[in-house]
């Protein structure tokens, strides 16, 4: 395949491709919208690097895959949804001021994918390397985890583009994250009349609220967090049934099962009260000892770059869960990722577009 060939990377053209992807609104499960943003992640690839991006159809809106050809060597990770909805961009324009390129989905993380992709350009030979850019990173991935999983084995390393931490420190461990819903199911009845009648949900749920966040571990980095709570209908009728939501986060496959296995435990405290339990860590978590090689290799390239284990997931998580190299938070310096203050440092764009080519050819020479 022939490539097209940069002495260098160019801010003033990365803030054009940064434009154009976020003046496309791409909200995840809104498939027209992230149709849209994948024909024009695809373009931009396509554009840069030469060859051809397929999509790749799922349940979830379309994912985008490039390969420049030979034996895989690398992958580069990413998505194209965002979390805001549509009608954002209306309020929040794209926009480049002060040091600052700010807009929806800027740091979180279309500007990432561009760093990547314009860093790539600034390299002869690009064999071995691939391009994945999912479309239902912000809502867990279940369309992508089996392709992501697939690409990453055939690869043998991955590079994943999201955000970088605070103070541009790359990411070297991420928790492993999930979601439950404690469903509960009383009885009604008048609240004046016959209380004793019912079989009250909030008060059943209160209870599994206090059970449930007494399972957090924070000493070991285990949290157990209710976040949202739902019961009743009217103020005087015992609530027949009642919702909690609780956002989990684990440091180790052991506290993993731990927690899992305590929620499918959970039993009603009150007569005649019946529960459910949905949900799962579905991202385990990303151990340090994943990023060791690859965070070596970019240290060498950027003397001073730091590296931090932090409490949020993604993509690379399932990566790292199979053994395969992953460095993360190469993408945009910045932060405010899911915030209306969400920004992209500019003149660290160039820095870090750098560093993905000395991270691919490294890869590939060792």
């Amino acid at each position: 395949m022939t490539m097209h060939r940069t002495v260098d990377v160019s801010v003033d053209a990365m803030l054009d491709d940064l434009r154009t992807l976020v003046e496309i609104e791409s909200p995840s499960r809104d498939i027209g919208a992230l149709r849209a943003s994948a024909e024009a992640v695809a373009a931009v690839i396509e554009d840069r690097l030469g060859g051809r991006a397929v999509l790749i159809e799922s349940e979830a809106g379309p994912h985008v895959h490039w390969s420049a050809g030979g034996d895989p060597a690398v992958l580069v990770l990413g998505h194209h949804d965002t979390v805001f909805p549509l009608g954002t961009l209306e309020r929040r324009p794209f926009l480049v001021a002060d040091g600052k390129a700010t807009g929806p989905g800027v740091f979180d993380m279309l500007g990432g994918l561009v760093q990547a992709v314009h860093g790539l350009a600034a390299l002869d030979d690009l064999s071995g390397v691939e391009i994945l850019v999912t479309a239902d990173e912000e809502v867990g991935s279940r369309s992508s985890r089996a392709l992501i999983e697939e690409r990453a084995l055939a690869c043998g390393a991955v590079l994943v583009f999201e955000g970088a931490a605070d103070g541009g420190a790359l990411k070297t461990g991420r928790k492993g994250c999930g979601t439950f819903q404690v469903s509960v199911a009383g009885r009604a009845s008048h609240a004046g009349l016959e209380p004793a009648a019912g079989v009250n949900a909030l008060v059943e749920a209160s209870h599994q609220v206090l059970d449930i966040a007494a399972l957090g571990r924070p000493d070991i980095g285990t949290t157990v967090t209710p976040t949202v709570a739902s019961a009743g209908t009217l103020d005087n009728v015992v609530p027949a049934e009642a919702t909690v939501i609780v956002d989990v986060r684990v440091e180790s496959a052991e506290e993993k099962d731990r927690v899992e296995a305590a929620f499918a435990a959970l039993a009603p405290h009150l007569d005649e009260a019946e529960i459910a339990v949905e949900g799962s860590v579905g991202r385990p978590p990303m151990p340090e000892s994943a990023s060791t090689e690859l965070f070596a290799l970019a240290q060498r390239l950027l003397p001073g770059l730091e590296g931090k284990a932090v409490g949020g997931g993604s993509d690379g998580n399932f990566t790292a869960a199979l053994g395969v190299p992953t460095l993360d938070g190469l993408g945009a310096v910045g932060g405010g990722a899911h915030a209306d203050h969400e920004y992209l440092l500019v003149g660290a764009m160039a820095e870090r577009a750098r560093l993905v080519a000395g991270l691919v050819r490294a890869i590939r020479d060792r």
